[in-house]
């Protein structure tokens, strides 16, 4: 039960559509969602193969509480093999599509193949087919997308996830959009999707979802989501968001700015929440209209901003989708948007995010390929000519939003921009100054104040990633190697198990596992307990692992930029210091039951039930 038993395989080669009945011995090993799906993916696919061939396979999966009343029960994963890492991708989104796609009675859809044409897959409960796209919905941004689908089913129910422009170009971090601005935002999931000809996937479904022990789980749901009701961390979580984080990574000292050349940042005062609630002179609203929430969440972080529509970016003929209300800022999209560029214009910053989302992309790896563009421009290794006269400074509010347009519709510089930060940098002859892991950008933490979180980045299966493991509270306590890898792996496989849920992590600043544990044990059939969840993330993270290195990864990959091993961070905390990265590195190896070149040994997999 919480499971259907059933997945729908759709041959975009051959345009069809089938049911499948799900493996549940594999369900009970890896749950569902991240970890099924990539059990999938190991099973259906040579790691070898280039991640835009057709012999990529796509996965959306749902875990087995998504679509139920467990709290932020709403969320669905994107499993492939990135375009933008060239390694194990699985990329989470919340919204509504996830839950959509569970009450139609699915637990994931797997999409193999391309499509000779462009088309989308339709759904209603147990209908599916593909439906051609030419002529209707290809060339269209994401909001120009989902109306036209609605309109044309007549439903306005249906839950929509596609790709905007920037998929359909091949654009390396090109997103998943679901619900208009939830992405599936990392790695270039929706750059496979594009390679395959998929447009979009759009769901009706009326079915339900069915739990094993529905008492139990009612009384499990209520306890947790009293639990979130009365924290005072939930609380700040639903008033101000994940951007309140700006004002404690820049007084800590670990704010990424101007391409993590400095680690503070002079202009958060005017990026912040204080920022985003001050009422402008220029119309009487603020940048932040209402908090929004996804499926099934008692949280409602989610921004709604609207900008200042005398605002060059805003204003003007044709500008006027920019005036409406969408997607405001988070913290992740703050900071790349703003610090990383050395941009404090809210504006402008709301422009470029409003972009990503129509043409999706993620904001992380566009604000951080922008970043090392300015830098390769501050430094003369691009020019005028290639940049199309945009002056590509640091702190150009200009060149930012020209940057999205770009690379969001893959025209003039946007073609380099798209090709993400590691291989925009090797084009040019300057690889050092890429801030990636695996060839995925840097999130908003700083790993030489943040040492745990530079060891997560440099041993994350899919690249830089601050949601892969949890080591903020230590990081934040200070600087001390002591622990970190521990704290690195243990965090790292609960929240594989997290992920594979159906949940979002950010009840987890709240609950215990053994609140995901009461949930999972009253929905699932089997004995789930708070031990079998976190050797069910062991599993995912050794299977992860292995595909990576059939992949053609080595140990080489473990690690970061030459910037945070070698140059010390200027002020902070962490002032002085770099990443000791070679120093936690081999103590992570040991507690995986790694070799020393970064190998799961034979007797972990044995034990794992991976050989």
């Amino acid at each position: 039960m919480a499971w259907h038993g059933r997945l729908l395989r759709v041959d975009l080669t051959a345009g069809t559509c089938t049911e499948e009945a799900l493996n549940m011995e594999w369900a009970q090993a890896y749950l569902g969602s991240r970890g099924l799906a990539t059990k999938y993916l190991v099973e259906e696919m040579d790691p070898k193969a280039d991640a835009l061939s057709p012999e990529n396979v796509l996965i959306f999966a749902t875990g087995p509480l998504t679509g139920t009343t467990a709290p932020t029960g709403g969320r669905y994963t994107v499993v492939t093999k990135g375009a933008l890492t060239n390694a194990a991708a699985s990329s989470n989104s919340g919204g509504y599509f996830g839950g959509e796609l569970k009450l139609a009675g699915w637990d994931m859809v797997i999409c193999q193949g391309r499509s000779p044409r462009p088309v989308y897959l339709y759904i209603k409960d147990d209908h599916a087919e593909l439906i051609d796209a030419e002529g209707f919905i290809w060339g269209k941004s994401v909001w120009d997308t989902e109306p036209a689908i609605k309109a044309r089913h007549q439903d306005g129910a249906i839950k929509i996830a596609s790709i905007g422009r920037a998929g359909e170009n091949l654009n390396r971090y090109a997103c998943v959009m679901n619900d208009l601005d939830r992405a599936a935002g990392r790695s270039g999931v929706g750059a496979v999707m594009g390679s395959k000809n998929l447009k979009a996937i759009a769901v009706r479904g009326t079915r339900g979802v069915a739990v094993n022990d529905s008492d139990a789980f009612a009384a499990a749901v209520e306890h947790a989501a009293n639990e979130l009701a009365i924290n005072q961390t939930r609380k700040d979580l639903t008033r101000t968001g994940t951007l309140s984080m700006i004002d404690v990574t820049q007084a800590f000292g670990s704010l990424p700015t101007r391409n993590n050349q400095d680690v503070q940042f002079e202009g958060t005062g005017n990026l912040g929440p204080a920022a985003m609630t001050k009422v402008r002179r220029s119309d009487g609203s603020a940048n932040l209209v209402k908090n929004r929430a996804c499926f099934a969440c008692t949280i409602g972080c989610q921004r709604a901003s609207k900008m200042d529509p005398t605002h060059f970016a805003a204003k003007g003929e044709g500008r006027e989708r920019y005036r409406n209300v969408s997607g405001g800022l988070e913290y992740e999209s703050a900071y790349s948007l703003g610090p990383m560029v050395g941009v404090d214009d809210i504006e402008a910053a709301t422009f470029a995010n409003f972009v990503c989302n129509e043409d999706g992309m993620d904001p992380i790896s566009f604000g951080a390929t922008v970043a090392a563009a300015m830098e390769l421009y501050e430094e003369g290794v691009i020019t005028d000519a290639e940049t199309g006269g945009v002056a590509y400074t640091f702190g150009s509010a200009e060149a930012l939003c020209r940057a999205a347009e770009e690379a969001g519709t893959g025209t003039g510089f946007g073609k380099d921009l798209g090709l993400g930060s590691k291989r925009l940098c090797e084009k040019y002859g300057r690889p050092e100054l890429a801030m990636v892991a695996k060839g995925q950008e840097f999130p908003g933490y700083d790993g030489r104040s943040m040492q745990g979180m530079g060891l997560a980045y440099a041993t994350s299966n899919r690249g830089a990633c601050h949601l892969r493991a949890d080591p903020y509270e230590d990081d934040f306590s200070g600087g001390k190697l002591d622990g970190k890898a521990r704290i690195v792996k243990d965090s790292q496989d609960s929240n594989a198990a997290i992920d594979s849920v159906g949940i979002c992590a950010f009840p987890m600043m709240v609950w215990g596992l053994d609140e995901v544990a009461s949930l999972v044990n009253a929905g699932c059939e089997g004995e789930w307990t708070v031990d079998r969840l976190n050797e069910t993330g062991e599993r995912i993270w050794n299977m992860e692992r292995q595909f990576n290195l059939d992949a053609g990864m080595t140990a080489a990959d473990d690690t970061l930029p030459h910037r945070i091993l070698k140059e010390a961070a200027k002020s902070g905390s962490g002032k002085g210091r770099v990443c000791e990265l070679d120093t936690m590195l081999p103590q992570y190896y040991e507690l995986r039951g790694w070799t020393a070149d970064g190998r799961p040994k034979t007797e972990t997999m044995q034990r794992l039930g991976l050989a």
